[in-house]
C-alpha cells in the first residue's frame, strides 16, 4: 500500500455509477467471503438471489451486501450456514444486534463496514477502540484500517456510499488518530527533526497523521503543518524551524512537470534538509522524481530510512 493510504482518496468521481451495482468480485472484497463460497451459499442454501445482467453476470444490491455482512458475522461466531439460511431476515438482524454490543475484535471488519453503511458512530468508535486496546494503533492501522479503507474504495467505485458517508468515516478515523497523538509527549530534542505537510490543494491527511503518531511515539521531534500548505509558507517554516527532514504526501492528481518542478525548487530553497514523500502521485512519477525526493512506501520504510 503506497504511503499507508487507501485508493478511496484518489478515485475520480467520474468513475462512479449512478446506482450501486456490485459484481461478485466487489462483494468478495467487501465481505471477505470467497466468490466460490458465495455461489455455493446461493445455490445450496438460497441465502441470496442476485440479479443478472443480459450477459448473465451476477449483480448485487446494498441490501444483499448488508445481508452477507450479517451472515458473515454470525458464521464467524460459530453458527452454521444451514441454520442461518433458515432464520429469516428479522432473526438475523436481532442476533447481529446482540453481537455488535460485545467487545471482541474477531468480527471487527464486518462491524466497521456496517458502521459505515448505517452511519453508526457508536459502533465504529467502540470497534476501533477495542482494536486499539488489543493491538495498539500501529498494528490496527496496518491490519484493519488500511484494508477497511480499501473496501471503501470499492464502494466508491460502484457508487454504493455517498460523500457524506465517506466524510463521516474519514473524520472519525482522523479524530481517533489525533486523540492518540495528543496522548504522546512532545519530544524536546532528537537526532532528527521532521516537518510534515500536505501540498496545496491536497486534503487527504489520514496517512500523514498516522506518520505523525508513529514518529512521535518513537520519540522523534515533529512539526505537523497539516493540509494544503502554500509553498511560500512551507519555505518560511523550514527556515524558521530548521528541520532535518521534510515529509509530505501527494495523493491528488498533479501534472508531472509541476511535481518535478516543485521538488527541484524545494531543493534549492531548502538545501539543508532531506526530502521524503509518499502517496500515489510520488509512486506514479517516481522515475521522473528520482534523485529529487526519497519515496516513502509505508511505515516500515519510513522508519528504516530514518534509522
Amino acid at each position: 500500500m503506497i504511503f499507508e493510504q487507501s485508493i478511496y482518496t484518489v478515485v475520480s468521481k467520474e468513475l462512479r455509477r449512478v446506482m450501486a451495482d456490485y459484481k461478485i468480485k466487489d462483494i468478495e472484497i467487501l465481505t471477505g467471503i470467497k466468490a466460490h463460497t458465495i455461489r455455493i451459499w446461493e445455490k445450496r442454501y438460497g441465502i441470496l438471489i442476485p440479479d443478472r445482467t443480459d450477459t448473465k453476470i451476477r449483480t448485487y444490491s446494498d441490501a444483499d451486501l448488508s445481508l452477507l455482512l450479517n451472515v458473515c458475522l454470525l458464521n464467524k461466531k460459530g453458527i452454521k450456514i444451514s441454520k442461518i439460511a433458515n432464520m429469516g431476515t428479522d432473526a438475523i438482524h436481532d442476533m447481529v444486534s446482540e453481537i455488535r454490543l460485545n467487545t471482541t475484535v474477531d468480527n471487527a471488519e464486518e462491524k466497521l463496514i456496517l458502521a459505515l453503511l448505517e452511519l453508526d458512530e457508536l459502533l465504529f468508535r467502540n470497534t476501533l477502540a477495542d482494536l486499539i486496546n488489543e493491538k495498539g494503533l500501529e498494528a490496527t492501522f496496518a491490519q484493519n484500517l488500511i484494508p477497511f479503507l480499501d473496501r471503501i474504495g470499492v464502494m466508491w467505485l460502484v457508487n454504493s456510499i455517498s460523500a457524506a458517508q465517506e466524510h463521516f468515516i474519514s473524520n472519525l478515523i482522523r479524530q481517533k488518530v489525533v486523540s492518540e497523538i495528543d496522548k504522546l509527549p512532545i519530544a524536546q530534542e532528537s537526532k532528527e527533526k521532521i516537518l510534515l505537510f500536505l501540498p496545496e490543494h491536497d486534503w487527504h491527511e489520514i496517512g500523514l497523521l498516522f506518520y505523525q503518531y508513529l514518529l512521535r511515539n518513537k520519540g522523534i521531534k515533529t512539526y505537523y503543518l497539516g493540509q494544503s500548505l502554500p509553498y511560500d509558507s512551507l519555505v518560511d517554516c523550514i527556515k524558521q524551524l530548521q528541520p532535518t527532514i521534510v515529509l509530505s504526501s501527494w495523493l491528488t492528481a498533479v501534472d508531472e512537470h509541476f511535481i518535478v518542478g516543485y521538488f527541484k525548487n524545494l531543493a534549492i530553497d531548502a538545501p539543508n534538509v532531506r526530502l521524503f514523500a509518499g502517496g500515489a502521485q510520488i509512486h506514479t512519477h517516481s522515475a521522473a522524481l528520482q534523485g529529487s525526493v526519497i519515496e516513502v512506501k509505508n511505515s516500515e520504510s519510513l522508519l528504516a530510512l530514518i534509522d
